[in-house]
């Protein structure tokens, strides 16, 4: 990866962008992809859409969505204590001992999250979010109620690190590295060329509604959609791969297999992923994908979809780590597939 491309992605992972909260970065997003994209569109929903080639009657959309898991103050004590609710999938156990990063109405606020001492009995076995509070060091609600409201987010307080210069860790890779990747593809394919229409979407909201995605393929009302987000990795100590299956770092970017998935479009990946000589991993979502594929299928007449996934360990904890090899081969596996589309393909799996 480019030192300029990795710093994007670092400034982009820097970012706070908790589910309904994504202004920031999308605002970022579109200053990066404005100077290389033919168009920028935006939505009502918060959606940002890089455009090449937009009066291609051949539509493709790309989704990979900008928001993270985050809090959501639900109470302010009268010692000041903030309690919180989840904005998407958060595990109580990685938010024990945590920093926080509040988005005050008026300021942006750091906090940790209490935990009750062991010498003092520690947490219950079962203990969920209610059990656990920020600590911003107010004394009072009266104090809290000047920087934060009911209803502000938050985020953990952590970096983005770079392990050996092979791996990224940190919190919100899934999926601010699929905001990433469909950016890249768009600025590649402007260099390589391509004859159909591409919309890169840096979507909003995947982790509470999948709404972006809904509201960007309603507006674009693309030909075929592909989600570009992140899977399981299994191979760390401790997953059973005979349930779970086996998806590795640096094994090659991932596609599913299941009902939702429209059977021409990964043989359009498989095909470009041999011509690279790269390998390719499965999935398999049988009913729903539980990404924005979902939601993009079924806007309009119905889109045939896609999902192309980057291995990830420790889903949605503070130290999610994803390999740059492999951000970098479904980028290019993308670009491969996208350049040889003519606009004449169909996707109807009953023709020829």
């Amino acid at each position: 990866m480019e030192t300029a491309n990795r710093e994007f992605l670092l400034e982009l992972l820097h970012t706070a962008s908790p589910s309904s909260n994504e202004m920031a970065i999308q605002k970022k997003w579109i200053n990066y992809v404005k100077e290389f994209a033919d168009e920028i569109k935006t939505d009502n929903a918060g959606n940002a859409i890089g455009v090449l080639n937009p009066e291609a009657p051949f539509k493709v959309l790309l989704a990979g969505h900008c928001d993270e898991i985050g809090l959501v103050i639900n109470r302010i004590d009268e010692e000041g204590f903030l309690h919180f609710d989840k904005m998407g999938g958060i595990n109580p156990k990685a938010a024990v001992g945590m920093k926080t990063t509040i988005l005050g109405y008026n300021k942006t606020i750091i906090g940790v999250i209490g935990v009750n001492a062991q010498h003092h009995g520690g947490l219950k076995n079962d203990f969920g979010l209610e059990d656990l509070f920020i600590d911003c060091g107010y004394q009072s609600k009266e104090e809290a109620e000047r920087d934060v409201q009911i209803g502000d987010l938050a985020v953990y307080k952590t970096e983005p690190e770079i392990l050996r210069d092979r791996y990224v860790a940190g919190r919100g890779l899934d999926n601010r590295t699929g905001a990433f990747i469909v950016a890249e593809v768009l600025r590649r394919l402007k260099d390589k060329g391509c004859s159909v229409g591409v919309y890169a979407a840096s979507t909003v909201n995947e982790e509470t509604n999948m709404g972006g995605a809904y509201f960007a393929a309603a507006g674009i009302k693309p030909t075929m959609a592909i989600a570009c987000d992140v899977t399981f990795a299994t191979d760390y100590p401790g997953v059973n791969k005979q349930k779970h299956g086996d998806v590795r770092l640096e094994k090659g970017p991932v596609l599913a297999k299941g009902a939702p998935i429209n059977i021409k479009i990964n043989n359009l990946l498989e095909k470009a992923a041999k011509r690279l000589d790269m390998d390719v991993q499965y999935e398999l979502t049988p009913r729903m994908t539980g990404t924005d594929a979902d939601k993009m299928r079924l806007t309009g007449v119905g889109v045939p979809v896609s999902l192309v996934s980057l291995p990830l360990r420790y889903m949605h904890s503070p130290v999610e780590t994803a390999s740059l090899q492999d951000i970098d081969e479904e980028i290019e596996l993308l670009v491969t597939m996208l350049s040889s589309l003519t606009g004449e393909e169909s996707l109807n799996p009953l023709e020829d």
